[in-house]
């Protein structure tokens, strides 16, 4: 058994040498640049989460901003509402207050054309009556009395028609 053991080795000894020879080799040329790639790629897909991370924040950020806005635009809006309403009621009560004048205006208006038209009435009643007495007096008397006589006594009797 000895006699085997030693011609095998050298031979052992070389593929062992030979092994750590392109070992040495395949990990200074090969798996350093397999392993630096993978590490380049590991290093890539991590930056890339990252950047979704904070494209994600941004996102989020964006969102809350724009959901504030809404909500001022809400806010906003219902003012602008609430202005609307409040001039039109004033508006409202500006056109009652122009129509209860105008009605006013109106009222005053037609009192004082049946004022007029009552004096009218009177003068026009008070001329009926004067002409009415006359006829009737110069009937009766047309004779006995003069012309001033006769104003006289149809004068006093339209002022006592007036006070009665």
């Amino acid at each position: 058994m000895d006699i085997k053991i030693i011609p095998e080795l050298p031979q052992l000894v070389t593929h062992a040498v030979g092994f750590l020879i392109t070992f040495l080799l395949l990990k200074k040329y090969a798996w350093a640049p397999l392993l630096k790639l993978m590490e380049d790629r590991r290093n890539k897909i991590a930056d890339e989460f990252k950047a979704i991370e904070d494209e994600k924040a941004k996102v989020d950020s964006l969102t809350a901003e724009y959901e504030g806005k809404l909500k001022d635009i809400d806010t906003e809006r219902r003012q602008k509402l609430v202005e609307a309403v409040d001039e039109g009621k004033k508006i409202a009560e500006e056109l009652k207050a122009q129509a209860r004048d105008e009605a006013k205006g109106i009222t005053e208006k037609a009192k004082d054309e049946i004022e007029r038209d009552v004096a009218k009435a009177r003068v026009a009643l008070k001329d009926d009556m004067v002409h009415m007495t006359m006829s009737a007096t110069e009937k009766i008397i047309m004779e006995r009395l003069d012309d001033a006589k006769h104003r006289e006594l149809i004068g006093s009797f339209i002022d006592n028609l007036e006070k009665a």
